[in-house]
């Protein structure tokens, strides 16, 4: 019995690599571009943020209410922000749904010239010192958020938008959301 024992001994170490190994070979298919969020399905969280631009309104959860909409995250200092930005105008300009800005960690003085200077397709837009982008789980900038009629989070976008995600999944989520 001793024997059998110490077979089994030898072994453990070639199964436990194969479990190791199995749970990365299932690793290999999963999106790295999709992180997962616990806001969706929930209600957006409730927040009240200043203009970027004094004599404009801030934006508010309260702005989100009654309509799907999208919430973007954004900074002047961010490339990819750059590489979204024409998407966005894109369809800010197809008034298709309301794009909400959270300007994420910026300078007020950088955020104005860089909508000045790249449009501005956002119907509100908010200063973020960081704590309502913690609230709404955002890694980094940009993130864009779906938002249903009744407030709740449907979608997170993580990186920039491109056009070929906004109609692969943005519009036909937003189509679906609006029934």
């Amino acid at each position: 019995m001793t024997g059998f024992r110490r077979g089994w001994i030898f072994l453990l170490p070639a199964a436990l690599f194969a479990v190791v190994a199995a749970v990365f070979y299932a690793g290999l298919g999963a999106d790295p571009t999709v992180l997962p969020s616990a806001l969706i399905d929930q209600p957006a969280p409730p927040f009240t943020l200043p203009p970027l631009t004094e004599g404009q309104p801030g934006f508010s959860s309260a702005d989100l209410a009654g309509q799907v909409s999208l919430v973007n995250t954004f900074a002047s200092w961010c490339g990819p922000c750059r590489v979204e930005h024409p998407v966005l105008n894109a369809l800010a300009q197809a008034k298709r749904v309301p794009i909400y800005g959270i300007n994420y960690k910026d300078k007020p003085d950088a955020a104005i010239a860089w909508i000045a200077a790249l449009g501005n397709p956002y119907t509100r837009i908010g200063a973020d010192d960081g704590r309502v982008g913690i609230d709404w789980g955002v890694y980094g900038v940009p993130e864009t958020f779906v938002v249903d009629r009744a407030g709740r989070v449907r979608y997170r976008h993580v990186g920039p938008l491109t056009q070929a995600d906004i109609e692969r999944t943005i519009l036909p989520l937003i189509v679906k959301l609006e029934r």
